[in-house]
């Protein structure tokens, strides 16, 4: 008798799926605790990770732990000679210690009166040319060394945008130190005005960190980049406007490669003729490590940005190991994010999996702020969209599991943050790969020391990790691939 009702209860089920065209639930949502996104959260955004910068022993530290758990998950290693990791160089260009800049005889502190805004070695011993506004660059200025006060940018960051003075700041040096190089000064020095001045010393440290590269400089980009541009304080506004004023400067540069990692793992599909494909699930690792300590906390620990991606791969990791797709798995956790989308470019032009068989990027880059009923998905419109029926299996799964309200405001091309661009799904949407980008946006704690992990949502970090898992779910079990979208 119980054989009769269980088979009876099945086939009404299954009659019942098929009259409504409802697909089954993806086999280990339960798999997905939140009780193990916390635990690796508050592990892997520990003051212990001192933040994970990229090029330090404190990124590798938490690529290795990475590494770990997706071991003990029983991932499998995807990454160069069957280890979990992809190594990359780092090329970094500093200002060394033994710099130095006079005004005057009178000697300017480095990193706290005067900044290189850009890594570029320089002699000067000249009289200082005082211009008032850009309106004086009319004036014959070859040769010379150029002193005004920082201007106002042409186009200045929309109202409430991140990292305001910031963007406000680079916007003003790009764009004056632009106009005057095409004079052929020999050297710009800009004054901060007193927007640049109340948050100088949190982005000066950036100008202090140098830049970074994941391939060494071409020597046509070392000569064309032989311009000092200075920022100094604005004490030393009426010193440059003196007449005969003399700066005495010499830069020396400073150059280290690095190691940073991509952490790769996999879980093997199951269908014969589709396990070669993989869809791809994607975060990043690394955050900003130890600054200008803010409120007494110098530790950048990230917690919504990004080790609630990373964890969440951990769990969609368990869940793909319990319950395989038709389709393998891949898991990137990309190191070097921070310092320019560097892991994802490497791992984009070296894969370790043959490039054509990567059907699908779901990347994912803070995921656990904001009103717990709302979420975002880019590369869901024009013109970011590359794969219409890849956007559609992202919305379906979110209908049928997660129910968030969906904003796709963020992914217009009109929007003042640009937030397309700075995730890891960029490299690979650039290569032609259906690419989409989960997140819950911005906010005020972003890129400062206050992103700790007790202010993440776990509920709502528990129900992307679901969406994102729901979606690649879709994905692998589809007879096609998603079609790339052609313009």
């Amino acid at each position: 008798m119980k054989k009769i009702y269980c088979f009876l209860f099945c086939f009404s089920v299954l009659t019942l799926t098929a009259q409504t065209n409802i697909e089954p639930l993806p086999p280990a949502l339960s798999a997905i605790k939140e009780s193990e996104l916390k635990k690796d959260l508050f592990a892997l955004a520990s003051d212990n990770m001192r933040g994970r910068r990229a090029g330090t022993l404190d990124e590798l530290r938490a690529a290795a732990w990475v590494a770990q758990q997706a071991r003990e998950a029983g991932l499998e290693p995807a990454g160069a000679d069957g280890t979990y990791f992809q190594f990359f160089p780092l090329y970094r260009r500093v200002v060394s210690g033994e710099s130095s800049v006079k005004i005057n005889d009178k000697e300017l502190s480095l990193w706290k009166e005067a900044w290189e805004t850009s890594p570029v070695e320089a002699k000067l011993e000249k009289e200082v040319t005082w211009i008032e506004n850009m309106a004086d660059t009319t004036a014959s200025l070859g040769g010379k060394v150029v002193a005004m006060k920082l201007m106002p940018p042409s186009r200045m960051p929309a109202e409430g945008m991140s990292l305001w003075v910031y963007r406000y700041a680079l916007s003003a040096i790009r764009e004056q130190s632009a106009v005057l190089k095409r004079q052929n000064v020999a050297a710009i020095v800009f004054v901060a005005d007193s927007t640049a001045s109340s948050k100088i010393g949190f982005f000066g440290h950036g100008f202090e960190e140098g830049t970074y590269e994941i391939k060494p400089r071409s020597s046509r980009e070392r000569q064309a980049d032989t311009v000092p541009v200075i920022l100094v304080s604005s004490d030393w506004a009426e010193e440059l406007q003196q007449k005969g004023t003399i700066i005495d400067a010499t830069f020396k540069i400073d150059e280290f490669t690095y190691p940073s990692a991509n952490v790769v793992a996999k879980v093997p599909g199951t269908d014969a003729g589709l396990k070669e494909e993989y869809v791809l699930f994607s975060g990043h690792h690394d955050h900003d490590g130890i600054g200008v300590p803010q409120e007494g906390d110098s530790i950048w620990n990230g917690a919504d940005d990004n080790a609630s991606v990373s964890v969440a791969l951990l769990a969609i990791g368990r869940a793909w190991k319990k319950d395989p797709g038709k389709r393998s798995a891949l898991f990137v956790w990309h190191g070097a994010e921070e310092r320019g989308l560097l892991g994802s470019r490497y791992f984009v032009e070296n894969p370790p999996v043959e490039k054509s068989k990567i059907i699908a990027v779901l990347n994912g880059d803070m995921i656990g702020r904001n009103d717990s009923g709302s979420a975002a998905l880019l590369g869901s419109i024009p013109p970011h969209r590359n794969s219409q029926e890849l956007v559609d299996m992202a919305m379906a799964a979110n209908r049928e599991i997660t129910k968030f309200s969906i904003d796709t405001s963020w992914d217009a091309a009109s929007h003042p943050e640009f937030w397309y661009y700075r995730s890891d799904h960029l490299p690979y949407a650039r290569a032609d790969i259906p690419a989409i980008f989960f997140t819950t946006l911005l906010h005020p704690d972003y890129h400062t020391p206050k992103d700790e992990a007790d202010r993440i949502d776990l509920e709502k970090l528990t129900k992307m990790t679901k969406w994102m898992y729901a979606t690649g779910w879709k994905i692998s079990q589809q007879a096609s691939a998603p079609e790339l979208e052609t313009e």
